[in-house]
């Protein structure tokens, strides 16, 4: 069964039952459904792939990931699956192995004939996205940035978001701060960590420790805190992890090995506002990254893009929120 016989059951022209099934095509309601029921009566069935060779266009996006252990990760998938659905958009996931570079394994991507990529948890070179931009498909980075790629990006405000913990902290007498970094080569990381150090600095402090993890990963936090606390005389009064699940396993090893009290002895915060944060035995006092709105904003660009309107490539930051749990004290009273 083709669109075309269900035209000629209808009497009306093939494109109308084209339009019929494209969400967004200029059709009025009743005739959408005079056309569906149809359909539904010959056992007509559009092919997508046929769709994609008249259009040029297979309405899927490749969505990149390279760290889904993050529950970080996973809940960006939902929400940015779901609101791409909403824009009569597929998409098509692409796990980047461990130790994997994006652009060894983007070109597997593009065999798909994708109309965009998002790029999560991992970078792209210039090279990368100037070869993308030459097949006409446009990349976006999201939570992350690289300066000079040429590739717009949308991330939380990482940098005033370690500014705002740090000041939550001061303003609650803490003074022996330290602030466990993630990988060295993410803006996610470095950001958080400079917004950390100018506001100490304008205040005229310093950081009163640092450690740094090859991964963003529980064990990972819980070793960091390990190595910080164990077997010390004397200990920092605040502790902030460059993400929840490092902070959670922190705070494991803190309470579990360590036999210290979180937040009477030590306070301890996180980023990411991930659903376990909030779980009560760990009530951890975080920054929530604004999912929802990076998602819109992302949504938007890709709109722009399959209009042909996308603006020059610039990073868009968005501000995040401070959420106070338990995990952290105010040592002035």
């Amino acid at each position: 069964m083709t669109a075309k016989q269900v035209a000629q059951e209808l009497g009306v022209s093939q494109s109308m039952v084209s339009r019929a099934f494209t969400k967004e095509a200029s059709i009025s309601a009743d005739m959408r459904q005079k056309v569906m029921a149809a359909a539904e009566r010959l056992g007509y069935k559009p092919n997508a792939m046929a769709r994609t060779l008249i259009t040029r266009r297979s309405g899927i996006v490749g969505i990149v990931m390279g760290d889904l252990t993050n529950p970080f990760y996973p809940e960006v998938l939902e929400v940015l699956s779901k609101r791409l659905q909403q824009n009569n958009l597929q998409t098509l996931l692409f796990n980047v192995p461990t130790g994997q570079e994006v652009d060894d394994e983007l070109p597997l991507l593009l065999q798909y004939q994708v109309d965009a990529v998002v790029i999560t948890s991992a970078t792209i070179s210039s090279a990368m996205a100037r070869s993308c931009a030459a097949r006409g498909i446009p990349v976006l980075l999201f939570n992350r940035y690289v300066p000079g790629s040429g590739v717009h990006a949308v991330s939380c405000d990482n940098y005033e978001g370690g500014r705002t913990v740090t000041r939550y902290l001061i303003e609650r007498g803490h003074r022996r701060l330290v602030y466990v970094a993630g990988k060295p080569e993410t803006s996610t990381t470095m950001d958080r960590e400079r917004g950390v150090n100018d506001l100490l600095a304008e205040l005229g402090m310093k950081l009163w420790g640092r450690e740094e993890v090859a991964e963003y990963t529980h064990e990972q936090g819980r070793e960091a805190a390990l190595r910080l606390l164990r077997g010390k005389r004397r200990l920092p009064d605040a502790i902030f992890f460059a993400n929840d699940i490092m902070a959670i396993g922190g705070l494991d090893a803190i309470r579990g090995e360590l036999g210290l009290r979180v937040p009477e002895d030590i306070s301890v915060v996180g980023f990411d506002d991930i659903q376990m944060a909030g779980w009560p035995s760990h009530s951890l006092t975080t920054v929530r990254q604004p999912i929802g709105a990076m998602v819109e904003k992302t949504a938007q660009l890709l709109d722009l893009s399959a209009a042909g309107k996308l603006p020059k490539p610039r990073s868009h930051l968005i501000p995040g929120e401070l959420v106070e749990r338990s995990s952290c004290r105010n040592r002035r009273k």
